[in-house]
């Protein structure tokens, strides 16, 4: 539900990783990283349903995919929740150590969210790369021609950076 530019279409892989997506304050450079990877599966992300030689091939391939991106910031902004508290911490580090790619996750009031997006929406301006809302907004989305087929997307223009496995 966002507009399709080379900066979105990151987002489909930001969501194939359970929304490793953001973190208020992530000081240091962004560097992908094979090692990075298997300390947070070592450390983070178990327990699992897959092994961890399998959660290790998938994230090689995040690292692959992310290369183009290496660099990019990018912001994502979601209502303040226990969720979306646990993914600016804690995700986005991780997003951030694997891939390269910096995610600032803002955190704010649930109204609030409703404002910016709207704002964004009407106005064009891309303040926010991604956003995490309520599905009471999918009609809104739908109102301001900002959402995408996500089966066509990751088959066509997504592909590359569409989680194969």
């Amino acid at each position: 539900m966002r507009h399709v530019t080379k900066r979105n279409r990151l987002l489909t892989m930001t969501s194939a990783v359970a929304l490793i997506a953001a973190s208020a304050a992530i000081g240091a450079p962004a560097f992908a990283d094979e090692a990075a990877a298997k300390k947070w599966i070592d450390t983070e992300f178990q327990p699992s349903t897959l092994s961890k030689e399998d959660q290790m091939k998938e994230m090689q391939w995040f690292i692959k995919a992310a290369e183009p991106f290496k660099g990019m910031d990018i912001n994502v902004v979601s209502e303040t929740i226990t969720t979306h508290e646990y993914e600016a911490g804690t995700l986005a580090k991780a997003f951030t150590e694997i891939t390269g790619i910096k995610v600032k996750h803002d955190l704010i009031q649930e109204g609030d969210v409703v404002e910016k997006l709207q704002t964004q929406m009407q106005s064009g301006k891309n303040v926010y790369d991604g956003w995490i809302n309520d599905s009471d907004l999918i009609g809104t989305h739908f109102r301001y021609n900002q959402t995408v087929v996500l089966s066509d997307y990751m088959t066509g223009e997504g592909k590359d950076v569409t989680d194969p496995m």
